[in-house]
């Protein structure tokens, strides 16, 4: 039985490099050199901003992560798992809003 563990650990291994791999490789022919939860804690500046229905624009500080950022790890965070209090569609707005002049990103849920 301990065969059959290791198959089934390997298993969810191959499945999470996949999935992480699929989000990763956003933007067009760019990728996005953070993972998914490093891209996450760069955009805490701006939670405001992106709260369901929040009035508050970015602050310099959101901007200038949305910037570093850039736009191939934006588009994998709008397009990553739901996150708890963020509007996807106010998270879409933030590089015009910040002047970032990034491609829009390719929605890939429906």
């Amino acid at each position: 039985m301990k065969v059959a563990g290791a198959n089934n650990k390997s298993l969810q291994l191959v499945m999470l490099v996949v999935v992480m791999t699929g989000l990763v490789e956003q933007g067009k022919g760019h990728v996005c050199a953070n993972t998914f939860f490093s891209a996450l804690v760069q955009m805490i500046p701006c939670r405001a901003a992106v709260a369901p229905f929040s009035p508050i624009p970015p602050s310099e500080a959101c901007c200038n992560a949305v910037k570093s950022l850039g736009q191939p790890c934006l588009c994998v965070l709008v397009n990553g798992p739901p996150i708890s209090g963020v509007d996807r569609n106010m998270a879409l707005q933030l590089p015009d809003k910040c002047t970032a002049n990034f491609e829009p990103c390719e929605i890939t849920k429906k």
